[in-house]
């Protein structure tokens, strides 16, 4: 009976640590696509619990130069202040539903000389072929603007190059055009009680858990039909082998066969041979044998004495 003992050879185990190191990989993606949802319901959670709450003086929530804690992200804010309407800053390669579009940002400058960046909404566009001029103007004068709390972004693209960027950045955008700027952003609800005129109005998060539940476990899956895969092959080796061997084994029992059945035929002529020359020599030695002249039974004398079979001499003349 074949063993696995195949599977120590160099070939299955150079597999068997391809194999470990997949099933690994699957479930550290596994892992994280957990993770991420993880944050997701306690993101969602924030916003569930924000949504509940009154509109608070931006003030309480955002401080100059400042970060935005994550308890107050999507926190509804309210500011009463003046756009400041030259130092707009375009937001490009923003897409919806496949269309190409930028945000308009404009500083609002408050009472206390701060500015409140404010996300005024999205407008479908050529992405490089945009200005600051091409976006509708906001209102003019003072304005009451309530919106949603959102964190600055991070990285390369927070770059302010000729008032346009890719990503908000209150630090960025505050360089920019050298004014201080509360720490984070808005995005736009109402201003004076109203939407923003000819800009589509900010896209809401879904509350909702995401894929990422089935992600991690197709992850998982993935990992145990790696599993299943070197198992089935570790198998289905052992299983061509163990035919193998049995073939093996029928060709040399065959081979038996054949060689006792030709060692039978040599012994079946020898016998053959042996019986024919035998019969061959009882043959030869009858027909040396003369044939025979009949049978001489003796003659008897009765009269000689007791002995009633007495042969009788013969005379000479051959009577008795």
């Amino acid at each position: 009976m074949r063993s696995f003992r195949f599977l120590l050879s160099r070939r299955w185990v150079l597999f068997a640590l391809i194999v470990g190191l997949l099933c690994y990989a699957a479930w550290w993606l596994g892992e994280w696509q957990f993770g991420r949802l993880d944050d997701r319901k306690d993101s969602n959670a924030v916003i569930r619990a924000n949504e509940d709450l009154a509109p608070t003086p931006v003030e309480d929530v955002l401080s100059p130069g400042g970060s935005v804690d994550e308890d107050d992200e999507w926190r509804l804010v309210t500011a009463t202040g003046t756009y400041d309407t030259p130092n707009t800053v375009i937001v490009r390669y923003r897409t919806r539903d496949g269309q190409s579009g930028v945000d308009a940002v404009v500083p609002l400058v408050t009472a206390g000389g701060t500015v409140l960046l404010v996300d005024r909404g999205w407008m479908p566009s050529e992405n490089q072929g945009t200005s600051p001029t091409d976006l509708p103007a906001p209102p003019e004068g003072e304005v009451t603007v309530e919106g949603w709390v959102r964190a600055d972004a991070t990285g390369d693209s927070t770059a302010v190059d000729g008032h346009s960027t890719r990503a908000i950045s209150s630090t960025e955008i505050s360089e920019a055009i050298d004014q201080p700027a509360f720490g984070g952003f808005v995005q736009l609800k109402t201003e004076d009680g109203e939407p923003a005129a000819d800009l589509e109005a900010v896209e809401l998060p879904e509350l909702n858990n995401g894929p990422h539940f089935f992600y991690g476990l197709q992850w998982w899956f993935f990992g145990l039909l790696a599993i299943f895969g070197f198992g089935y092959l570790a198998f289905d080796e052992w299983r061509t082998g163990r035919r193998a061997e049995e073939a093996a084994d029928e060709e040399v029992v065959s081979e038996r066969k054949q060689k006792r059945a030709a060692k039978n035929a040599r012994k079946q002529k020898v016998r053959a041979a042996y019986q024919a020359a035998y019969q061959a020599e009882r043959d030869q030695r009858a027909r040396s044998i003369p044939p025979s002249t009949g049978s001489i039974e003796p003659e008897t004398n009765d009269e000689a004495g007791d002995n009633r079979n007495a042969a009788t001499r013969p005379n000479s003349s051959g009577s008795p």
